[in-house]
């Protein structure tokens, strides 16, 4: 990458792009970031000192069209990682989750389409999610890769937390998705993300330019916001080990999620951004590894030589999946990276990390189990519930 490159990174004074500015900068690049530094995420209003220095700043939401303007006015290469998050939350603010994620795509992408402030853009790399899935692959032994309806409340309230085959009810064995999985969002956040994703890709092919759409699986690690208590279970029950609280696992325990570290998901949007070739579509970035909930709070509880008792309740949440893990293979094939960070590894970098981090709220959390209830998308599996 020739260093008169101008990238902006929307979302940039975030945990993804606070870590991708510094890469960026390291290879000589000019950064812009339009960040709003909405206070569920961020625990400060401003950059830290050393990304400041370095960094131009444009405080502003995406949805403002005049500072999108002023945004893109030079840019090579957009970035674009703003959104809200959070599947729970998205069910209910359903209005906000589609203002934020689809409409301050569209605006956006109408500047660039319309407006000469985007005349000398030549790739846009959007951070998407995992969760336009829904529940991803499975295998039937009877109907090979199926792709299961979401599960439904009865079952959930008897204890049947797995996914069954769609054709015929009968169990199945989760699969690692790939990106020709079709699209089966269960959550109001999935389906902006989908739109937002699938809207960067037809405006970069319709361009002629690079376009990609990077399916990021559970990213974690240090630096990442401990205060949200919509997102991100390592930091919820880190916080909770921490204060000695008790730790509630939905479900059964054993649903389990792909984890992947920081610094692979920044080396992907990296060798994505400096990409030489034509490419438009979809990557999953995850480890291609899953582990249960219950191993997580496990880990956490022992790293912190904690008193939390931790409990499985049976409970959950209506819009959540089951298992996830990711097949990174045209990861690999595309950009020639394979994400390497064990679990393990990254976990106790995280933990570190947390252990010198001022504990967050431990009354949040509850706060948002009880709006989720509040709004009938919590359930309890009858035997719990006496």
């Amino acid at each position: 990458m020739s260093i008169e490159s101008t990238i902006l990174i929307t979302g940039g004074a975030g945990f993804i792009g606070q870590r991708l500015s510094r890469a960026l900068l390291a290879q000589g690049c000019k950064i812009r970031i339009i960040d709003n530094f909405n206070q569920q995420i961020h625990t400060a209003a401003s950059l830290p000192d050393e990304l400041a220095k370095d960094i131009e700043l444009i405080n502003a939401d995406i949805r403002e069209r005049a500072a999108m303007q002023k945004a893109l006015i030079g840019v090579n290469k957009i970035v674009h990682l703003a959104a809200d998050t959070g599947t729970g939350q998205s069910m209910y603010e359903i209005d906000r989750y589609f203002s934020v994620n689809v409409q301050g795509t569209a605006t956006l992408l109408d500047l660039l389409q319309n407006d000469p402030c985007g005349r000398k853009v030549e790739s846009i790399v959007g951070a998407s999610s995992r969760a336009i899935y829904g529940e991803g692959s499975y295998f039937c032994k009877v109907h090979g890769m199926v792709y299961p309806n979401q599960r439904s409340k009865a079952a959930m309230e008897v204890g049947n937390f797995e996914p069954l085959c769609p054709h015929c009810n009968a169990n199945i064995s989760f699969s690692a998705t790939s990106e020709s999985a079709p699209f089966n969002p269960m959550s109001v956040y999935g389906l902006t993300k989908q739109v937002q994703e699938q809207a960067i890709l037809m405006f970069a092919r319709t361009r002629g330019i690079n376009g990609f759409g990077l399916r990021y699986q559970n990213v974690y690690g240090p630096g990442q916001s401990l205060k949200n208590p919509y997102t991100g279970i390592l930091a919820v029950f880190s916080n909770l080990a921490r204060q000695n609280q008790p730790i509630e696992i939905y479900e059964d325990g054993l649903e389990s999620r792909d984890f992947v570290y920081i610094d692979d998901v920044v080396e992907a949007t990296v060798r994505s951004v400096n990409y030489v070739g034509g490419f438009t579509g979809a990557l999953n970035v995850g480890s291609g590894q899953s582990t249960s909930v219950i191993d997580i709070a496990r880990k956490i509880k022992n790293y912190f030589k904690s008193e939390s008792e931790i409990k499985v309740t049976g409970a959950f949440r209506l819009g959540d999946i089951r298992h996830n893990i990711a097949d990174i293979s045209k990861l690999k094939n595309t950009l020639d990276f394979v994400p390497g960070t064990q679990f393990d590894l990254g976990l106790k970098n995280f933990l570190t990390w947390a252990a010198n981090q001022a504990p967050q709220d431990k009354a949040a959390y509850k706060k948002s189990v009880d709006e989720l209830s509040a709004k009938g998308l919590m359930g309890l599996q009858a035997s719990k519930s006496r």
